[in-house]
């Protein structure tokens, strides 16, 4: 189970919880723009829009599970392991499985409006990498600066949603999670008079009880009204180290303990926390045994090259207490 945002803040950020009970050996993996993409259905890009993301990296392919190109367009696929459906080859479509569609839709588009576009002539198969890697059901959040969308594959096609609150968790599908999210308007960050009764004036024991109502367990539903609470209300700092901290804190009331959610594989937990600033290509990574953050950047690299970079992600060790001897 995942959590994605998208948070502008004087420049636009997007960021993603990985929920999950194991792990691949994830890394940040850049794509410059000569890599070579070569699609299960006779299709290729030589040539490319450069990508940095969160890859697990097999058989020097990067299977991206979330990323942003150069223009700052930002994706990422979360489980949709209940109501996600593939279909075969069709003609006339662009056929992709489903760790293409990242590389493709970054790879080719530079904006939300052109990757709308794309999408209507992609069908989304059932190909897997490989014959122990089954493909995984997703779906996927797609943003820049100006908007969100959300794509589902469904048995009936691959529906588009535009995403005004720019948050997307797990199932059930996107329509019912925004519609799930009107129970809670009455929601309020500020502190609101008493509407018990004109009978009666309760008066506030402490601050923040706008918001008693906002659910707290770890359901994909819960955590789809409590990221959009926060990400909406959350303040907006205009210097970058303070918004890729917000975005952190975000994040951070979604992020799964582990031990909390117990399945018969392991226990479930955030295995890496990531905010990007998609406007100047920086990945801020953190993982589950460390508070400190990595950085890696987009820019720095040789865009023009053909071999990916991989930068493993970094548990930092607790610091050494300043008074120690």
């Amino acid at each position: 189970m995942c959590t994605a945002i998208s948070y502008s803040a004087g420049e636009h950020y997007f960021g993603r919880t990985l929920d999950l009970e194991y792990t691949y050996g994830e890394s940040v993996t850049v794509t410059p723009r000569k890599f070579p993409f070569f699609y299960r259905a006779d299709q290729h890009q030589s040539d490319h829009y450069a990508i940095i993301g969160i890859a697990a990296v097999m058989d020097g392919y990067p299977l991206y599970y979330d990323a942003v190109n150069e223009y700052g367009l930002c994706m990422a696929g979360l489980n949709f392991t209940t109501d996600a459906v593939y279909h075969p080859n069709t003609h006339g479509m662009r056929n992709l499985a489903p760790y293409e569609l990242i590389p493709w839709i970054l790879g080719c588009c530079k904006t939300v409006a052109e990757a709308r576009e794309e999408l209507k002539m992609i069908q989304l198969t059932g190909t897997p990498f490989r014959a122990d890697l089954p493909p995984a059901k997703l779906h996927w959040m797609i943003s820049d600066g100006d908007e969100s969308i959300v794509a589902e594959p469904m048995a009936d096609g691959l529906h588009l949603y535009a995403n005004p609150v720019g948050v997307l968790t797990n199932h059930p599908a996107f329509p019912y999670q925004m519609e799930h999210l009107t129970l809670y308007r009455n929601l309020s960050p500020k502190e609101e008079p008493c509407r018990f009764s004109d009978a009666i004036r309760f008066h506030a024991t402490g601050r923040g009880m706008g918001a008693i109502g906002l659910p707290g367990d770890l359901s994909s539903t819960s955590r789809f009204v409590r990221a959009a609470f926060t990400a909406l209300n959350a303040s907006k700092p205009n210097e970058n180290s303070e918004a890729v901290s917000q975005c952190f804190h975000i994040l951070g009331a979604v992020e799964q303990t582990e031990g909390c959610v117990r399945l018969e594989q392991g226990l479930e937990r955030s295995q890496y926390t990531v905010c990007v600033n998609a406007d100047r290509g920086i990945y801020y990574c953190k993982t589950y045994r460390s508070h400190g953050v990595m950085a890696v950047s987009l820019r720095a690299e040789n865009l023009d090259g053909n071999t990916l970079r991989s930068y493993p992600l970094i548990a930092y060790p607790l610091p050494t207490p300043i008074n120690s001897n």
